[in-house]
Order: C-alpha cells, then sequence, then structure tokens
C-alpha cells in the first residue's frame, strides 16, 4: 500500500498530458469512449486512494479503533502512512465527495428539466422550430429527444446546410452524447485534475457529431463549410434564449459552433478522416489498467493492515 496507493494519484496528474493527442488524432467516436472512462476511472481511483489513506489515520485513535476492534498502538507502529498525510487525504475526500455529490445532483436535475421540456415541445419528426432572429440550434435530450432550431437559424443556412445541421444535432441525440459529458464531468468533479479530459470530451463529441454528419451527406468539405458558416452567424448575434437546457446538458453553448475550437474541427473535417490510433488506444488501456490494479492492491494492503492490527 505504501506504494500502490499513490499511484493513481500520480496518474492522475499525468493523464491530461494525452487528452489533447487523443481528441485531435484519433478517430472521434473511440477517443469520447477512452477520454470518459479515463476521467470516470482515474476520479473514482484517487476518491478510492483517498479514503484508503484515510481509514490509515482514522485507526490510529483509540476511540476509533475500540470501535473497529483494532489495536491503536499497532496501528501506530505499522502504518503506512504519516497522520499528516492521513489528515490531508480525508479532508480532499470530503471536498471529492461534496463535488461530486453536487454535480451529480445538478446533472440530475437539468436532466429532468429537459425531459420535462423535451415532452411538452410540439414536434414534427423531432424538430422544433423556435421564433428568433438569433441563429442557433441545439439538442434536447428526452423520450424522445428534441431538436431546436431557431428561425434565424434555417434563414442563414440554404437546404443542404440544414440538413447537415439536422444530422449533426441529432447525432447527439442518437449517441447519447451529454452521458459521456455528464460522466467526464463527474470525474472532474471528484478530481479536479481530469479537467482537461472533460473538456476534451466536450469537443470531442463536436467532432463526432460532425463525423456522422460527414458520413450521412458524403461531403467533408460542404459539412466543413457549415460548421464554419454556423459559428460565424452565431458569433455575430446575440445567442438565443438561455432555456435551453439542451446547451446545459451538453455543456456547450451554440449550434455548430463553440463547444470545441471551430478551426480545430473545421480542419479536422477538410483532411481525411482520424484512424483509431492504436498506440494512443493501447496506452490509455495500459493507464487504465494500471490504475485498476493499484487501487485493488491498495485495498488489499488496508485489509491486511486491518487484520495485523485487530485487537
Amino acid at each position: 500500500m505504501r506504494i500502490a496507493v499513490y499511484i493513481p494519484l500520480l496518474l492522475s496528474l499525468l493523464a491530461p498530458l494525452g487528452a489533447r493527442p487523443l481528441s485531435e488524432r484519433c478517430e472521434p467516436r473511440l477517443a469520447t469512449w477512452l477520454l470518459t472512462v479515463s476521467a470516470l476511472v482515474l476520479g473514482t481511483a484517487t476518491t478510492v486512494s483517498l479514503g484508503l489513506l484515510a481509514v490509515t489515520g482514522l485507526i490510529r485513535f483509540p476511540e476509533l479503533a475500540t470501535l473497529g476492534h483494532w489495536s491503536a498502538h499497532d496501528a501506530q507502529h505499522d502504518d503506512p502512512a504519516e497522520l499528516s498525510v492521513a489528515m490531508i487525504a480525508g479532508l480532499l475526500l470530503g471536498a471529492a465527495v461534496l463535488m461530486a455529490a453536487r454535480m451529480l445532483w445538478r446533472r440530475a436535475r437539468t436532466l429532468a428539466a429537459a425531459v420535462l421540456e423535451a415532452e411538452c415541445m410540439p414536434t414534427e419528426d423531432g424538430l422544433v422550430v423556435v421564433e428568433d432572429e438569433a441563429p442557433d440550434a441545439f439538442a434536447i435530450p428526452g423520450l424522445p429527444g428534441r431538436v431546436v432550431v431557431s428561425t434565424g437559424m434555417l434563414h442563414t443556412l440554404d437546404e443542404t446546410e440544414r440538413h447537415i445541421l439536422l444530422a449533426h444535432e441529432r447525432a447527439h441525440l442518437s449517441a447519447h452524447h451529454y452521458a459521456f459529458v455528464a460522466l467526464a464531468q463527474l470525474g472532474a468533479a471528484a478530481n479536479p485534475l481530469l479537467r482537461p479530459l472533460a473538456t476534451a470530451v466536450s469537443y470531442t463529441i463536436e467532432r463526432w457529431a460532425d463525423e456522422n454528419a460527414a458520413t450521412a451527406t458524403g461531403d467533408r468539405t460542404q459539412v466543413a463549410h457549415t460548421v464554419a458558416k454556423a459559428a460565424l452567424a452565431a458569433h455575430h448575434h446575440t445567442p438565443a434564449r438561455a432555456a435551453g437546457v439542451g446547451l446545459a446538458i451538453f455543456g456547450r453553448r451554440g449550434p455548430l459552433s463553440a463547444a470545441g475550437p471551430v478551426p480545430r474541427r473545421v480542419a479536422a473535417l477538410l483532411a481525411p478522416p482520424f484512424g483509431r490510433h492504436p498506440v494512443l488506444a493501447a496506452a490509455t488501456v495500459v493507464v487504465l489498467a494500471a490504475t485498476a490494479l493499484s487501487t485493488a492492491e491498495a485495498a488489499h494492503d488496508l485489509h491486511l493492515l486491518l487484520e495485523a492490527v485487530g485487537a
């Protein structure tokens, strides 16, 4: 436990370095999965590690040791962590749990509001058109979800571009992108060091939707043009109503626009499609495996410690 318990904490420092390469060199759907799972696994593992360290401090106190039938004297002698480290871990653990619970509560409320709002919207084939001069479009998850488009956006785009817009937004709903964003943000809430991974997920879901639109239309150049045109139009107008619960769900504002740096998305669409990049994928899997194994090893070592100090 002296080493294993710290490995997830160390890997959470290194993992953000891989967020940018994954998001820019790997096929968007695979990148989204890898980044989301990485944020969730590392966030969970670091929280468990903090919990294990905190327990090593608690068993030193005679009152608590009596309740757990441990020997406080032996615990002080055999404990692999300094008391100061255990206390700091306990404070960080409390903050991590509080932030994760707060994020879950807010996300659940937002999702519930989105589902209710989607159910109340009159729609034709899942499309809702709102009277607003500001160009905007977003997806609201529900049963089923809705794609909301302003009249300003419809007037900005021609027929082909509208088809691309709808294909992009419907891809968010069909692939449940809101779930990827929520899970990545949950991991980042538990461990703020993982925020670059959550940010990368917000970008890769846009790239995923871009690629779906390109597949649907068969014209990557046209999709790139539409992304740039929609982003430029949205930039020069006041955003549509903030009631777009879907915007909060996806952690973004605007249509095919500023969820991720638009120039990067346009450049990716003008280039050949990304492959799966097995080296990056394999490296991510190795990091996740090391995280899981070290966490399990640390938990096992704590179990042995508790048996050794049993009164």
